[in-house]
């Protein structure tokens, strides 16, 4: 299975013998640990480091699986262009419903019942956005886990970073951890004491990532941002928002967060501020307030103002809110 990954262009690194975790390092960088940057071991043929040793070399990879045959396999995601839903099973409290779904409000409407995994979160996120469940996805990779969990697999040329489904900074859902850039996945076909990870359906490989999870996965702040802005001009003012007057006090402060975000080049929060604008607009525009046109057009307009490099993304962003937004119509007063 290594070589048959590595074949694909997925560097990967050894897991410990019946484990899902990393091989172990070489005695003197348990004795003395440092960062992976700075380890020798890894130009001498070593796999220290987990995911940090990945590799497509076929000579280090059969060195080391001849060495140790019972070795697992384990794809380093981000060098691989992999974005794999890590869906979880695990019996756990179910956490308050704000938290199941990170900056999406549930209406209390809305029956949980039965709700207990990654597996409905997921499903709850598809629904939202009326969009095919990635778990019955059988046009991509998908692997059974030997504890009851699924793992998604994705291709995709966009950078995204890791997370837990119970961060409370950066997640996709309640349950579902997402592998990217610095992290790795469990290979299929390896055994581990707990059983194996198999393969389900006829697809043994991983489709494109689809737009709306594109969106999502930008909309929670998973995207990596690699050119960062350098911004020394002044910053013009927004236009006043067209639409009723309630209207523009509501979102006109909130287009200028986004707007403001020009000044600094990065760490402004500027998915955050711009998820908050485009989710405001979009229960506006369900409200009647403004148009869908005239949403767009001033979210679009600041937020490339703000970030003019990553058109793409921000609409990603924007699309996504609105439409979460729109579910819930932002009535003002005096309106009806």
């Amino acid at each position: 299975m290594a070589m048959w990954c590595a074949s694909k262009g997925w560097p990967v690194h050894p897991l410990a013998p019946g484990r899902k975790t990393p091989a172990a390092n070489c005695p003197d960088c348990r004795e003395h640990p440092h960062p992976a940057k700075e380890c020798p071991c890894t130009a001498q043929g070593k796999w220290c480091h987990g995911f940090h040793a990945a590799t497509t070399d076929s000579t280090r990879l059969a060195a080391w699986w001849s060495a140790q045959p019972a070795l697992g396999v384990g794809v380093s995601c981000g060098p691989s262009g992999l974005v794999v839903l890590d869906v979880d099973a695990h019996g756990a409290e179910v956490p308050d419903r704000s938290r199941l779904l990170p900056g999406i409000v549930i209406h209390q409407r809305v029956n949980l019942t039965g709700l207990a995994s990654g597996f409905d979160t997921l499903a709850l996120l598809a629904a939202y956005r009326r969009q095919p469940n990635p778990a019955e996805d059988d046009t991509t990779l998908r692997v059974k886990t030997p504890s009851g969990g699924l793992h998604i697999w994705y291709q995709t040329q966009a950078r995204y970073r890791s997370s837990t489904g119970s961060s409370p900074k950066v997640a996709l859902a309640w349950q579902v951890d997402v592998r990217a850039n610095g992290g790795y996945i469990v290979a299929p076909a390896t055994r581990t004491a707990a059983g194996t990870y198999r393969p389900l359906g006829e697809a043994r490989l991983p489709a494109p990532l689809p737009q709306w999870l594109a969106a999502e996965l930008e909309r929670t702040g998973h995207a990596v941002e690699d050119h960062p802005q350098q911004i020394s001009s002044p910053v013009p003012r927004l236009s006043p928002v067209a639409g009723p007057a309630g209207a523009s006090r509501l979102l006109a402060p909130l287009l200028t967060e986004v707007h403001d975000c020009a000044t600094v080049p990065h760490g402004a929060s500027f998915t955050e501020k711009l998820n908050r604008a485009a989710y405001t607009a979009g229960g506006l525009v369900a409200a009647r307030h403004l148009t869908d046109s005239q949403a767009r057009e001033l979210l679009t307009a600041a937020a490339d103002h703000a970030r003019p490099h990553q058109t793409h993304r921000s609409l990603a962003i924007i699309t996504s809110a609105l439409s979460a937004g729109m579910s819930r119509p932002f009535h003002l007063k005096g309106h009806p």
